[in-house]
C-alpha cells in the first residue's frame, strides 16, 4: 500500500485538482492508495479570520464564511459533470450549515475556545477530501472517501493533540486490511478524541496524518506531493544556483525541516522512521521530476554537507554574571522559566567557564522571555551576582546539515572562514556531540547573503561569483565590459570565477538587476535606468548585501574617489582606475588600506599607475618579500610619451596633443596629464606602496608648459594658449635635439625624495627607445642595485586600462 499526501498548493483549485487525479490514476493497478489531502489552499487562513472575527462579534465573518461557501460550491461545480453534482452539493451545504452555526456559537459567547476553533478548522479538510473523493468516483477511479476521526485516535489537547498510537494503529490496521476500494480518500490534520470530539494536530498535520497511517499499514512508500521538487541544497528563492537533493537521510531531512525548509514537517518524519518507511518528496505540478527520497542513512553521499538551511526572526536571550561560576542548578531554574512561558529554545550554547548562558528563542517570545528571567532571578541581579538578562533581536539561525560531517575534518573552518569573509558577524554558535549540524546566529539582514556565500562554498564546485558594480562606462569602462562578456566561460572553466555585472552608472543614468546585467545590450539597458546620484548608488549597492561584491570606479572623479570608504567599510572590494583616492592626503590612503585590512575588502588599484602593466603588483611582491626599494626611476605618462614621440620640427605641439586626447592617451582635461599633475600622482602611489609617507606637496614638479596655459580654465582655453605659444614648444624641441637627445617626461624617487619633470634622454639611456604610449620602470632595490628591475609595456589606451581593471577583479576574486 502506498500513502500519497497533497498540499494546500496541490488541491488550491479545480485545475490543480485534476492534476492530482491524474497522479493517482497513474499509480492504478501498482497498489492501494490512501490519498491524504490538505485544505483547499488557503481555507484555513480564511476559517481562522472568520473564527477570529467571529469571537470579536465582528460581523465581518459572515463575508468570509460566504467566501468559503462559494470556494466550496464553485469548485464541486468546476470539477463535477452537472448529472453528479447533486449528491456533492447536498453533502457540501449541509457540512457549511454546520460550519456557520459553530461560527455563530462564537458569535454569540463572543469568544472561541480551543475545542470549538478546532472543530471550526476541521472543516477545510474533511470539505476538501470529499469533494476530492466524489471527483475522483466521478472520473472513474475506484475510490471512497474515510473520514479521519474514526482512524486517529487523540487526547484532548486541542490545537496540537498528542496521537493515541495504540488505539490509532488498530483502527488503521483494521480498516485498511479489511477496504476494498483502489483508492481512500482521507483528510488529513484532522483527528477525534476517545470522547469523539473533533481535534487537530497542529503544523504540518496534513503530513503528519499520512505519516501516521503509513506507519500503522506499513506502506511500501510515503509520497507528499506539493510545489517543489524536493528538498533543495538551500531555499531556492534566497539561493539561485540551489538544486534537489535526491537522496537524504531521515536525520538530516529532520534537520533541514527544523532550520526552515518548509517542504517538511520534523514530526512527521516520526511514524515512518521507526519502520524505515521511505519518504519521497515530489512536485504535482512537475510529476515527472526526481524529487527527493527520504530514507535511512546509506553514508553514501559524496558531500558532507548535504543542505544549508536557516531560521528567521530569532532572538538572542543571555544571562550572566560572576555568581554562575560553580553555582549548581542555574541552569535548571533559567530553562525551568523558558518551559513554564511555553517559550521554544531553538539553540543553546554555554561558555566553558560557566560565566553565560546564551539561548536562541522566537523573537515574538523576546519581551516575555525577558521579563521572566528578570523575575526568576531578581534576587540575583540585586546583589550584582548576576547582570540582568540581555537581548539581541532581529536575528537569523544559519545551519549546515549532513550525517558524514563528523568525518569531514575542517567543515566548521570553512563556513566561518567563508562567511568572515564576507563580513557576516556570527553572534553565537552551537554544535551537536553528533556532529550532524553545525549552526551560527547572524544578523537577519545578512541571511541571504550567508545562504549563498556557504552554498557557493560548499556546493558550486569551488566557483565563487563575483558581483561587479560598475560607476562610469565611458572609453576604459565599455571595453571593460567587453572582455567580461568575451571572458565569461574561461572565467568560470578555468579560474571558477563566475562574473556578473550587478549595476551600471553613468553621469546620467544607472541601472541595477540583482540577477545580472545582459551585457549584450547593456547600453539600452542602462537608458531605461533611473536618474543617477552617487548617494543613492551607493545605499543600492549596500542594501542588496551581495557576497563578494566589488565596486569598480571608471572615473577620473573626485566625488566618487571620496566614497571608497563606506564601501571597504561595508566589505565590498573596491577596484579603481582613478588615481584620486591613492594620490589624496595620506591619512586618507592610510586610511582605505586599513579599511581594507579591517573588513577583509580589497582595494586594488593596479591601473593608477601603468594602465595594464604589473608595476604596483610587482612592487607589493618586493616589498612583501623583504626587499626595500631605494630607487625609481620612470617614465609613467603614456599619453606624454606619446605626446613627444611624436612631436617634432614639422607638427605643431598642440596638434599632437589633440591626437593623444582622439586617440584616448589622455585625461578628459589633457592639462591635467602635461601639468605633471598625473605623473606625480604615479610617483606618488609608488613611493606609498614602497613604504614612505609622502604627499604630493613633497613632490617637486618643474613644469615645460607656459603659465598662462596652466592657468586655463577650461579645455579650449587650454587648446588656444599652446597654439599661442608654439614657438615655445619648438624652442624645446630643438635644443633637445641640437644634443642628439629625445625629450622624456620622467619621474624619480630616491633617498625619500620625488621628482618629475621633462629631461634629455641620450641615446645610451634604456628610456631613449621607448615608443608610442609605453611606459618603463626602473625598480633600484637592496636586491636589484646593480641591475634595475625593469617593467615596459603600453602605458595609456582604454584597452590594457580595462585589461589591468580585469586583472584587478580576479585579484580580488581570489582574495
Amino acid at each position: 500500500m502506498k500513502v500519497l499526501k497533497f498540499g494546500g498548493s496541490s488541491v488550491a483549485d479545480a485545475e490543480r485538482i485534476k492534476s492530482v487525479k491524474d497522479i493517482v490514476a497513474g499509480k492504478a493497478g501498482e497498489n492501494k492508495q490512501v490519498v491524504v489531502v490538505s485544505a483547499f489552499g488557503g481555507v484555513t487562513d480564511l476559517l481562522l479570520q472568520a473564527a477570529e472575527k467571529a469571537s470579536r462579534r465582528d460581523e465581518e465573518y459572515t463575508r468570509l464564511f460566504t467566501q468559503l461557501e462559494e470556494r466550496h460550491l464553485n469548485t464541486v461545480q468546476q470539477l463535477l459533470p452537472i448529472a453528479s453534482q447533486s449528491k456533492t452539493l447536498s453533502h457540501v451545504k449541509r457540512e457549511l450549515n454546520t460550519l456557520e452555526t459553530l461560527l455563530e456559537g462564537a458569535f454569540l459567547i463572543g469568544e472561541t475556545t480551543p475545542k470549538l476553533l478546532d472543530s471550526i478548522l476541521s472543516y477545510g479538510e474533511l470539505l476538501s477530501s470529499y469533494i476530492i473523493s466524489q471527483y475522483f468516483g466521478a472520473e472513474g477511479l475506484d475510490t471512497i472517501h474515510k473520514d479521519s476521526r474514526s482512524l486517529v485516535i487523540t487526547d484532548e489537547r486541542y490545537g496540537c493533540a498528542t496521537v493515541d498510537f495504540t488505539t490509532t494503529n488498530t483502527l488503521c490496521e483494521t480498516y485498511f486490511g479489511t477496504v476494498t476500494y483502489d483508492v481512500v480518500v482521507v483528510p488529513g490534520f484532522v483527528a477525534a478524541s476517545a470522547a469523539g470530539n473533533s481535534t487537530t494536530l497542529g503544523r504540518g498535520g496534513s503530513d503528519y496524518t499520512a505519516a501516521i497511517i503509513a506507519g500503522a499499514v506499513n506502506a511500501s512508500v510515503l509520497e507528499i506531493w506539493t510545489d517543489v521538487s524536493g528538498m533543495y541544497t538551500a531555499n531556492p528563492k534566497l539561493v539561485k544556483q540551489a538544486f534537489t537533493i535526491p537522496d537524504i537521510s531521515y536525520e538530516e531531512a529532520m534537520e533541514l525541516s527544523h532550520f526552515g525548509a518548509k517542504v517538511l514537517y520534523p514530526p512527521t518524519i516520526q511514524p515512518v522512521l521507526l519502520k524505515g518507511i521511505p519518504v519521497h518528496i515530489r512536485n504535482t505540478f512537475k510529476p515527472d521530476q526526481q524529487g527527493t527520497s527520504i530514507r535511512k542513512n546509506t553514508n553514501g553521499a559524496t558531500r558532507p554537507v548535504r543542505g544549508i538551511s536557516h531560521v528567521d526572526h530569532i532572538a538572542l536571550l543571555s544571562l550572566e554574571g560572576s555568581g554562575m561560576v560553580g553555582i549548581s542548578g542555574i541552569s535548571k531554574r533559567f530553562f525551568g522559566v523558558l518551559s513554564d512561558g511555553d517559550i521554544n529554545v531553538a539553540l543553546i550554547t554555554q561558555a566553558s567557564s560557566e560565566h553565560s548562558i546564551c539561548v536562541g528563542i522566537a523573537q515574538s517570545d523576546m519581551e516575555k522571555a525577558e521579563k521572566a528571567v528578570n523575575e526568576a532571578f531578581e534576587y540575583e541581579i540585586a546583589s550584582r551576582k548576576l547582570n540582568p538578562v540581555s537581548v539581541e533581536s532581529d536575528l537569523a539561525i544559519i545551519a549546515l546539515v549532513g550525517d558524514n560531517m563528523k568525518s569531514h575534518q575542517g567543515l566548521s573552518g570553512k563556513m566561518f572562514s567563508a562567511l568572515g569573509q564576507n563580513n557576516v558577524n556570527i553572534r553565537a554558535i552551537a554544535q551537536g556531540a553528533s556532529e550532524r549540524n553545525i549552526s551560527a546566529v547572524i544578523n537577519k539582514a545578512d541571511v541571504k547573503k550567508a545562504l549563498n556565500t556557504l552554498h557557493e562554498r560548499f556546493f558550486e564546485d569551488h566557483v565563487k561569483q563575483l558581483n561587479i558594480f560598475v560607476m562610469g562606462v565611458g572609453n576604459v569602462g565599455e571595453k571593460f565590459l567587453q572582455q567580461i562578456e568575451r571572458q565569461k566561460k574561461y572565467l568560470r572553466e578555468k579560474l571558477k570565477l563566475n562574473v556578473r555585472v550587478v549595476a551600471l552608472s553613468n553621469s546620467r543614468r544607472m541601472y541595477f538587476d540583482e540577477n545580472g546585467i545582459s551585457l549584450k545590450n547593456w547600453k539600452e539597458l542602462l537608458e531605461q535606468g533611473e536618474t543617477a546620484h552617487i548617494d543613492t548608488f551607493f545605499e543600492k549597492v549596500r542594501s542588496l548585501n551581495l557576497r563578494n561584491s566589488i565596486f569598480v570606479d571608471n572615473t577620473a572623479s573626485d566625488v566618487v574617489a571620496a566614497t571608497y570608504a563606506g564601501y571597504l567599510e561595508n566589505s565590498i572590494a573596491v577596484v579603481t582606475c582613478n588615481k584620486i583616492a591613492s594620490s589624496s592626503g595620506y591619512e586618507n590612503y592610510s586610511l582605505l588600506k586599513e579599511l581594507s585590512r579591517k573588513y577583509n575588502a580589497p582595494f586594488l588599484f593596479e591601473t593608477n599607475v601603468g594602465a595594464g602593466l604589473p608595476i604596483i603588483d610587482t612592487l607589493k611582491n618586493l616589498v612583501a618579500s623583504g626587499d626595500k626599494v631605494n630607487k625609481i626611476q620612470a617614465v609613467l605618462s603614456g599619453s606624454l610619451n606619446f605626446v613627444f614621440n611624436n612631436f617634432d620640427d614639422k607638427t605643431p605641439f598642440d596638434e599632437v596633443v589633440r591626437q593623444a586626447q582622439a586617440e584616448g592617451y589622455t585625461e578628459p582635461d589633457p592639462k591635467i596629464d602635461l601639468s605633471g599633475i598625473d605623473v606625480m600622482r604615479k610617483i606618488l602611489i609608488l613611493a606609498r606602496e614602497s613604504g614612505y609617507a609622502l604627499d604630493i606637496e613633497d613632490i617637486a614638479n618643474e613644469p615645460f608648459l607656459p603659465e598662462e596655459s596652466l592657468d586655463t580654465g577650461t579645455v579650449d582655453d587650454f587648446y588656444a594658449s599652446l597654439v599661442k605659444h608654439r614657438t615655445h614648444f619648438e624652442h624645446i624641441y630643438q635644443e633637445a635635439a641640437s644634443k642628439g637627445c629625445r625629450l622624456k617626461y620622467v619621474a624619480g624617487f630616491e633617498d625619500g625624495k620625488a621628482s618629475v619633470g621633462l629631461q634629455h634622454i641620450p641615446k645610451d639611456h634604456p628610456f631613449y627607445n621607448l615608443e608610442g604610449k609605453d611606459n618603463i620602470v626602473l625598480f633600484f632595490t637592496e636586491r636589484y642595485s646593480d641591475q634595475p628591475l625593469l617593467v615596459k609595456g603600453a602605458g595609456a589606451g582604454a584597452d590594457v586600462t580595462a585589461s589591468g581593471i580585469f586583472a584587478d577583479i580576479i585579484r580580488a576574486g581570489n582574495f
